[in-house]
């Protein structure tokens, strides 16, 4: 998640709201520490008891800004760099530590960026490492809406809520399938079905006589466990780990 340093109340709503609900979800929120969207997205997910990675634009002894959020990103999260220990932070070392950030992530998703923004370097990163960009709309009128409009009329993704973002990527309701339908595919099944193939998740429900939810959910806890890759698209195939392992 990126976004504005200087966001509006709205831009700071969202990105807690997102945040939080991503974290919910099981996932590890990745942002870069800086002040506005980044650090709001970093404490919600701390807050909602998830995880969270901030890639920093100096050495990890140095984050900036040092301040009670990287304390508590490095005691309950992760801090990352490439940078070597002691690295001061540089104005040109952030647009370099995006591409760490976009290629770290199954997703992008920008909220509130100008049109000469960081953030929207690291879409373009994400969009050169082949990963979805989502952007969340705001006033036509605000500045501080321009980047993210721009990306979207570019062919990002318009997202309104956490689950537009899950339900793209394949992960909407995983955790009521488990609870709901405890009859899932098997792993040596579901895995067995993708030897020498490469499937969607509807076309492997219906080869496996399944429904949707419960496939999805062992198709999650597969790649999780390194057993499958999901391609774009939405395609999934087996890693080059072998099924005992």
């Amino acid at each position: 998640m990126v976004g504005s340093r200087s966001p509006t109340p709205y831009g700071e709503a969202q990105a807690e709201r997102f945040a939080d609900e991503f974290a919910r979800a099981g996932f590890a929120v990745v942002s870069g520490l800086a002040r506005g969207v980044d650090a709001r997205a970093h404490r919600a997910a701390l807050s909602a008891g998830g995880n969270t990675v901030a890639v920093l634009g100096c050495g990890v002894d140095r984050p900036w800004p040092a301040d009670e959020l990287a304390e508590d990103v490095a005691e309950r999260g992760c801090l990352l760099s490439e940078f070597a220990p002691g690295t001061a932070p540089r104005r040109h070392h952030f647009p370099l530590r995006n591409r760490l950030i976009s290629g770290l992530c199954e997703a992008v998703v920008v909220i509130e960026a100008a049109e000469r923004s960081g953030s929207l370097i690291t879409a373009r990163w994400a969009a050169d490492q082949g990963k979805s960009v989502f952007a969340v709309p705001g006033r036509i009128d605000h500045p501080m809406s321009r980047g993210a409009h721009a990306l979207i009329r570019d062919g990002a993704t318009l997202v309104r809520d956490p689950l537009d973002v899950l339900r793209d990527l394949g992960f909407d309701g995983l955790h009521q399938a488990d609870a709901e339908d405890p009859e899932q595919a098997s792993p040596s099944e579901l895995l067995g079905a993708l030897v020498g193939e490469t499937r969607t998740a509807p076309e492997l429900a219906q080869l496996l006589g399944r429904d949707l939810g419960p496939v999805l959910a062992e198709l999650a806890e597969s790649e999780l466990q390194g057993r499958v890759n999901r391609t774009p698209g939405g395609l999934y195939r087996l890693s080059s780990r072998p099924l005992g392992r």
